[in-house]
């Protein structure tokens, strides 16, 4: 009995390509220094061999005040064994930053990807965006805003975005309504304490109706002022007729979200591959 669990386990271990060979590329420079923005860098993580791969860009989360690319080596190398090659950044931080210069590195990241990824087998009009809390609300200001992809001179070249357990998707409602009950203050080391800055960085309030299709992974136990503002973003989105997936987490809190990412059979898994249509 035992030789048969141990040969099914093996199937299923290279049935799900976790030994297939990755390309690591990592610390290449997306973005220089200037007035505003310090410099800042991404890896890449490819199947050997890819050609024309879909693309995953993902954004780490941390409050908006810690997290580093390194930390998710893991997802990049399960994503790229099941054939997304997968792009992760790090971005401006606060104290010293804020989330203008947080956004404006985000876009600048999609705009080197659309530019470079074809060099790692990416291909360039496959491109999906990606983050978890924090993360999740840069990644939702690229996919929703349209006027920095103005001031860039293109057009959104993303295909969708993947929103995993998002904080600040209606941050000037909270920041504004519940900071006293949840400590919201906190928060202001990225959103300072101007209540137009929480507002022009709220994604909520970009939704007309024709954005990039997004799919929301929302955990049960997560932290209040992520549920609460979940909950806006979703009927606003469905007042707009924004085209927006939900999947729930049962018993899921928050870092779960994103740990569950260790196993290559997780829900977070067949969500992103599936919302991508990524073959397994």
């Amino acid at each position: 009995m035992k030789s048969i669990f141990l040969s099914l386990f093996i199937l299923a271990t290279f049935s799900s390509c976790a030994f297939k060979s990755v390309t690591r590329s990592k610390n290449l420079t997306y973005l220089e220094p200037s007035v505003d923005l310090p410099t800042k860098q991404l890896n890449v993580f490819a199947p050997r061999k890819a050609e024309k791969s879909p693309v995953l860009i993902f954004i780490h989360g941390g409050s908006w005040h810690s997290g580093r690319k390194e930390i998710y080596d893991f997802m990049g190398s399960r994503l790229a064994r099941r054939g997304v090659v997968t792009v992760i950044i790090d971005y401006p931080l606060a104290p010293d930053y804020q989330v203008q210069a947080m956004e404006k590195a985000s876009f600048l990241a999609v705009k080197w990807v659309k530019d470079n990824i074809s060099q790692y087998g990416g291909d360039p009009e496959n491109i999906f965006i990606s983050g978890h809390s924090a993360g999740g609300h840069l990644a939702a200001l690229v996919a929703i805003k349209k006027e920095p992809w103005a001031e860039l001179g293109l057009s959104n070249p993303l295909k969708g975005a993947i929103l995993n357990d998002p904080a600040g998707l209606d941050w000037y409602w909270f920041l504004t309504e519940r900071k006293e009950k949840y400590n919201a203050e906190d928060n202001y080391d990225a959103f300072t304490d101007n209540p137009e800055v929480w507002k022009a960085y709220s994604p909520i309030y970009f939704l007309e109706g024709n954005e990039v299709p997004m799919l929301v992974m929302e955990g049960e136990k997560t932290y209040p002022g992520i549920r609460l503002t979940v909950e806006r973003f979703r009927k606003e989105a469905e007042t707009k007729g924004s085209d927006l997936t939900y999947s729930f987490y049962p018993k899921t809190k928050h870092i779960p979200m994103i740990t569950q990412f260790f196993w290559a059979w997780s829900k977070g898994y067949e969500d992103i591959l599936g919302f991508m249509e990524v073959e397994k």
